[in-house]
This record gives structure tokens, C-alpha cells and sequence, in this order.
């Protein structure tokens, strides 16, 4: 049986961290092992009351540092690592599956859940709303489907793929389309594919994350500079940031009340003023 192990880096939300490990526990395949990468005691305060055993390591912070922290600690360990955001809800048979699909196919790489539904576009979901929509029955005849890049909240990797490869701390914070960038460097060296069999919910919780002068600094920035390294497709990051600059600059007009809007849309500006003056730079973010 190959090792399979879970990632979850986190920061600030210690009660939700704690649900999703508690959760981890119905899994109908257990993980060998689950690691918590975070910043600081307080962000994994309660964990031990959690039914699922978790293991804590501290990073610097920063999504691609805590996830490569951990990546480093499973090095030789682990035969499949699993990220899942700190409010991402699996399927209980996620893990059964993933080890199936991995073990019927040396070429897969990569795989990522298909989510049965997706709180960042509704405003959030709670765990009640989550585990009611898993309860229902899921398509797992769908066929598998090819895939460029990885979904981040829930993805699954090959460790024997990754030689040599980490997350881009270039792209600091939040981390902002780091998942594009890390699968579509896996995708050169295998098959990613994602399917109806492996599923979950993404809860979209508010909080814990970056500023939004930050944030819609990151969606430019990020994505001019990850076109520029080769690992975004070029149709796909444009029309990427003209959507958010659109859905900032209509939205500021009557921000939703958890997301700071004009933040963003301010952010979107400093970096298309960055990009004129040939000074654009995800970094910049850890000025602000």
C-alpha cells in the first residue's frame, strides 16, 4: 500500500483547522499521516481535540513556504502527498479513491477533486451545508478528466514527481494562483486529471487570509509575472485579470459585506502602475 499523507497549511483559523482534522477521521481509507503547517501556537490552539491524530510543524509565513515546508518533512515518507485548504471537506471515500486512482495508472501524476460545490462562490458555506451536500450521491462513472493545472484547495501528488520541484515563495502570502504555477511544472512530467469519484466541498470561509489592497495587488501581479515564467497560459491569465478587475470596479460600487472590494480594485491599480513603470513584482505585497 503507498504512503498517503495529508497537508493542510493554515494560519488564524484555529477552529477551523481543527473541524477539517476532526473530519479527516471518517475517512473510509484512513491517511497515514496528517501535518498542520502553520506560523504560530495560536493558530492550531484546540487541535488535540480533534478525533483525527494531527501533526504540527512550524513555518514562515506564507502558503508556498508552509506548503514546501512540508514537502521537505515527507521527503522519503510519503508516496502521495494530499493538500487540502484548512476548509476544504472531502468525500469520506476521497482518499480510498485517490490511492485507486494512483495505483491504476503509473502515468497519473496529479489529481484533483471535482468539488460538489464551492462556498468562495456564494458567500461561504458552514459544515452542516458541507457534509449535507456530500451525503448525496455523487456521478463516480464519470470518466476521468485530463487537466492542465490543479485545483490548490484539494489536490493530490505523485512525491516521486516532484524531485526537484517546490512551490514559488516568489509569490508570497496568500500565494495567490500558486497551485497554477506548481501543476503546471507537474504536468510536464505526467498525466493530472480529476474526476466525479474523487469529491468535496470547499467551505469559502472569511478570514485568515491577506488584506485587500494585498490581494488585488496579487491578482495582477501574480499573473503577469507567472506568464512571464511560462507557467500560466496566456488566453487564460487575461481573461483572468480582466475578470477580477471587472467584478472589483462593478462590486466597489456596493462591496459585499466580508470582502473588501475597493481594496482590491485600489490593489488592481497600484499594479497596473507597476506594470507601466516595468516595476511590477509579486513581492511587493510584503511592503504594504
Amino acid at each position: 500500500m503507498p504512503s498517503i499523507h495529508v497537508v493542510i497549511a493554515t494560519i488564524g483559523r484555529a477552529a477551523v483547522v481543527r473541524c477539517t482534522v476532526d473530519l479527516l477521521a471518517d475517512q473510509t481509507r484512513p491517511a497515514d499521516g496528517v501535518l498542520v503547517v502553520t506560523v504560530a501556537p495560536e493558530d492550531v490552539a484546540g487541535l488535540d481535540e480533534a478525533r483525527g491524530e494531527a501533526r504540527v510543524l512550524f513555518s514562515q509565513k506564507g502558503l508556498c513556504r508552509q506548503r514546501n515546508r512540508a514537502l521537505d518533512a515527507l521527503e522519503g515518507v510519503a508516496d502521495i502527498v494530499v493538500f487540502f485548504d484548512d476548509d476544504f471537506v472531502p468525500a469520506p471515500d476521497y482518499l480510498a479513491n485517490v490511492e485507486a486512482l494512483f495505483g491504476g495508472d503509473a502515468g497519473i501524476v496529479g489529481v484533483t477533486g471535482e468539488l460538489r460545490a464551492d462556498g468562495v462562490r456564494c458567500g461561504g458555506l458552514c459544515v452542516e451545508e458541507a457534509l449535507a451536500i456530500i451525503a448525496r450521491p455523487a456521478d463516480e462513472t464519470a470518466p476521468l478528466r485530463d487537466r492542465h493545472e490543479l485545483y490548490g484547495c484539494n489536490m493530490a501528488i505523485r512525491m516521486s514527481a516532484v524531485q526537484g520541484m517546490r512551490f514559488d515563495e516568489n509569490l508570497p502570502l496568500y500565494g495567490w494562483q500558486e497551485d497554477i504555477d506548481f501543476t503546471s511544472r507537474l504536468g510536464r512530467r505526467g498525466r493530472q486529471v480529476s474526476t466525479g469519484a474523487v469529491t468535496g466541498v470547499h467551505l469559502g470561509v472569511s478570514g485568515g487570509r491577506t488584506s485587500g489592497r494585498r490581494l488585488g495587488y496579487s491578482q495582477i501581479a501574480n499573473v503577469v509575472y507567472l506568464k512571464r515564467k511560462g507557467t500560466m497560459r496566456r488566453d487564460f491569465g487575461n481573461r483572468l485579470m480582466l475578470q477580477n478587475l471587472a467584478s472589483n470596479a462593478l462590486r466597489s460600487l456596493r462591496p459585499e459585506p466580508l470582502i473588501d472590494r475597493r481594496g482590491r480594485l485600489l490593489g488592481n491599480m497600484i499594479a497596473l502602475l507597476d506594470c507601466l513603470r516595468g516595476r511590477v513584482d509579486p513581492r511587493r505585497v510584503l511592503e504594504m
